[in-house]
């Protein structure tokens, strides 16, 4: 979904029937559909179906803008729907499967001459680590962390653990692999945001991420 969109809402808005047959309508519609095609559709009054239509637009699920060729109401051209651009995804616990997958692509497609697969995946990992690390350079890392699907908490002693791998099960299946890239892409978050004394440690346990921060006091 967009940024600040909350999946679980969306969810939520689609428990109502008659919304998820309005925006299966308006998805397999490929074009923009007016309040009178979609109520025609569904078979619901064009008040209600204006009403379930615009909770699907508040939750991100739908956009809207005026710009149809039905009829006009009071001198504007009617209100038309279509589809976002954006992907309904949810994953309890949080998985990053899109993040994994565009690190193991951009390593593929930019490995340097003479650099193996794997190097150039750790390399490309710490890179965007670094990039996720300097935006986050003014802000809190942990709020950051949390919100990639980490699930930092501090455990004393200087140990944060991370209770959530957002590459599993991918993870399991090439531990070698992912939680490098895992390790370096956290490496380079805690240096480009300022944490020069955290850092990223292998300490592979089960049921938890791969990946431990630790600080020195």
């Amino acid at each position: 979904m967009t940024s600040g969109s909350d999946p679980i809402a969306a969810l939520a808005v689609l428990g109502d029937e008659s919304r998820r047959r309005l925006l299966d309508f308006v998805r397999r519609a490929r074009r923009p559909v007016t309040r009178e095609e979609a109520s025609a559709a569904v078979g619901i009054s064009r008040k209600l179906a204006a009403f379930h239509l615009d909770k699907l637009v508040a939750s991100g699920l739908l956009q809207s803008r005026h710009g149809g060729h039905g009829p006009r109401r009071v001198g504007r051209a009617p209100k038309v729907y279509e589809p976002t651009p954006h992907t309904l995804s949810l994953s309890l616990p949080p998985r990053r499967h899109d993040l994994l997958a565009s690190l193991l692509t951009e390593a593929l497609t930019a490995q340097k001459q003479g650099e193996n697969a794997q190097e150039a995946a750790l390399r490309v990992a710490e890179a965007r680590g670094e990039a996720v690390g300097a935006e986050a350079r003014a802000g809190d890392i942990m709020a950051t962390l949390e919100s990639l699907g980490f699930e930092p908490a501090e455990e004393g002693a200087g140990r944060t653990v991370l209770h959530n791998c957002p590459f599993h099960p991918v993870a399991a299946q090439a531990p070698d692999l992912i939680c490098g890239m895992n390790q370096a892409f956290l490496r380079g978050c805690l240096t480009a945001s300022g944490h020069p004394e955290t850092t990223a440690v292998l300490t592979p346990q089960p049921g938890i991420c791969c990946v431990e921060l630790r600080t020195d006091r």
